[in-house]
């Protein structure tokens, strides 16, 4: 919305500095951790009084999680990520221009990933489903939401189905056909990726902010045309609108941190955790960065990873490699403090993050 003001930089000259995405990335990111820190402790009293707390199911395939934790974490008020939704979308009305196409689909992703969320949360809250909606059913709708978003950008806007490798600069992977399914792929692993780390206070909503905020660099860089030509790295029109919503996020994750930091007053929920993850991920997609999300994001994959082997290994051998998954728990089990836990994957997210930024000049 503030946006269209630079359009009348004709008449008063200081409307011109809503042109710049800097600007306007920064007030976004202001904005959503006010709103966050201001609304957040009406949002989790209503939470309270509606009895939307945390009931902790032991199992699920993931190893028996540790009692007394559950314990602790019995009643807290969960579905936080309305609160960090609903904020990224409406600062994101405010300062990005809803002109530009990528904007719109990633709002569409995350407004369709949270609805999805809230409903898989509600049926666990209020006791329909103990488990929330079934596997198949998020998967499917992940994937319907990755198949109509991929089909729009090869179609509509024409993105190249090619990869950017890593440490490469002239190394690309076409995968022609194949490239819809494996935009499919990078949603759905994202988006649950985020949900299985989303298991302690401030873990996954900390290493989200660190992946929002590189990947709006990364969005910056690449929609510029001079700074993309420097860095030997694609440069993708209009892209760099996405930057806005990058650090949206960021405020968002600083304003919910706020709240969630141990001993967390509020959860994220699956609201929060299949949004923010898929978001990240189709973000990656528009910048050409699915592979080196791989690496940005390596807390969440080795979070999944640790889940994949742990029911592989049991179906195969009926073994165990980890005491408990995902990851967190296992450490949980050998006595590592839950703060202690939080903290060194944030310092991992940290040292990935950079890794990441020197892939730019490792070419």
């Amino acid at each position: 919305m503030f946006y269209y003001l630079s359009l009348l930089r004709a008449e008063y000259f200081p409307l011109n500095i809503f042109k710049y995405i800097t600007f306007r990335a920064g007030m976004a990111a202001v904005t959503t951790f006010l709103i966050c820190i201001i609304v957040g402790p009406w949002f989790i009293r209503k939470l309270k009084e509606w009895n939307l707390g945390e009931k902790p199911v032991m199992g699920q395939g993931r190893g028996q999680i540790l009692g007394e934790e559950l314990k602790s974490k019995q009643g807290t008020p969960t579905m936080g990520g309305i609160l960090i939704i609903g904020s990224i979308i409406l600062s994101v009305l405010f300062w990005a221009d809803l002109s530009n196409p990528y904007i719109l689909l990633t709002i569409l992703t995350s407004i369709w990933l949270a609805v999805l969320g809230f409903f898989d949360d509600y049926m666990k809250l209020s006791g329909r489903k103990k488990n929330g909606l079934s596997a198949r059913t998020k998967m499917i709708w992940q994937v319907l939401l990755a198949g109509l978003v991929s089909f729009y950008v090869y179609s509509q806007l024409h993105v190249a189905t090619t990869l950017d490798v890593p440490f490469m600069k002239n190394l690309v992977i076409d995968l022609g056909a194949f490239y819809m399914l494996f935009v499919m792929g990078v949603v759905v692993g994202t988006s649950n990726a985020v949900n299985l780390t989303d298991g302690l206070d401030g873990l996954a909503i900390g290493c989200t902010l660190i992946v929002a905020i590189t990947l709006g660099f990364l969005c910056y860089v690449s929609g510029n045309v001079n700074f993309s030509e420097y860095l030997f790295i694609p440069y993708l029109p209009g892209t760099g609108e996405l930057t806005v919503f990058c650090a949206a996020i960021v405020g968002a994750s600083l304003g919910f941190l706020w709240f969630n930091a141990h001993p967390a007053d509020i959860f994220m929920g699956d609201v929060g955790a299949l949004a923010l993850g898929g978001t990240l991920g189709i973000i990656a997609v528009f910048i050409k960065k699915e592979l080196l999300l791989v690496i940005l994001g390596g807390v969440f994959v080795w979070e999944a990873l640790s889940v994949i082997l742990q029911v592989t290994s049991y179906k195969l051998t009926r073994k165990r490699i980890f005491l408990c998954s995902p990851y967190h728990h296992h450490l949980q089990k050998i006595n590592w403090k839950e703060s202690k836990i939080v903290i060194r994957f944030w310092i991992a997210g940290i040292i990935l993050a950079l890794l990441t930024l020197t892939t730019l000049k490792i070419r």
